[in-house]
């Protein structure tokens, strides 16, 4: 399981990003400063670090000079919103720069992202019943394969990535089909209502009145 490292020193942002990423299924361990994340990376070998830059003890860019030998790679997700500073932390080596507020979708979208530049990916993914293997892209659901065209191989991962997250109908077109939603288009519901018979998520896969659809963890 893809382990990251939470370096946040606000209690509740640091919840909310373990909330979300853990229901991506990433093991996530939280640290409030900076001297206790150099502790935690002495300790454990993590995939990502997810890190603040306004941090007590050690700030975010002094940590990132201990971080950079290690070759893990970086997420700064801070308030320090000016050129200069996103310049700053894409210069120490960090892979990105998110700047709060953010949506917990786009966080999920860059850490993704991120992953698969490092190919630190889970490669196979088990919910629901089913087995996904995300290189062969085959489905299984008791040692029996699921024929899935790409599409819908692609609405099912995005379903898995995301258990208990209502994705909207938009968010569902722009991630599978790319390009913007055109509303009273039935070309998401028409998928997910063939994916559904398919894989029998009749029950799991619900409909989210005026959003889109949730994948019931």
């Amino acid at each position: 399981m893809i382990k990251i490292l939470i370096v946040e020193d606000e209690k509740p942002i640091s919840d909310l990003i373990k909330l979300s990423l853990s229901k991506s299924g990433y093991n996530c361990d939280c640290v409030y400063d900076g001297m206790k994340a150099a502790d935690a990376l002495d300790e454990k070998v993590y995939d990502l670090v997810l890190l603040d830059v306004m941090l007590p003890q050690v700030d975010g860019f002094e940590l990132m000079e201990y971080i950079r030998p290690l070759g893990v790679p970086v997420i700064f997700i801070t308030a320090k919103n000016s050129v200069a500073d996103r310049v700053k932390g894409l210069r120490m080596g960090a892979e990105d720069y998110i700047v709060k507020p953010f949506e917990v979708l786009e966080l999920q979208a860059r850490v993704a992202v991120v992953l698969r530049r490092y190919n630190k990916t889970d490669r196979v993914i088990s919910i629901g019943g089913l087995t996904i293997d995300t290189q062969s892209m085959q489905v299984f659901r008791d040692e029996s394969e699921i024929a899935l065209t790409r599409k819908e191989f692609e609405l099912l991962l995005l379903f898995a990535r995301n258990p208990g997250t209502a994705l909207y109908r938009e968010t569902i077109y722009e991630r599978v089909w790319g390009g913007d939603y055109t509303c009273g288009s039935k070309t998401v519901d028409l998928h997910v209502q063939r994916l559904r018979k398919k894989v029998g998520w009749d029950k799991r896969l619900r409909a989210i009145n005026k959003v889109g659809y949730r994948l019931e963890a």
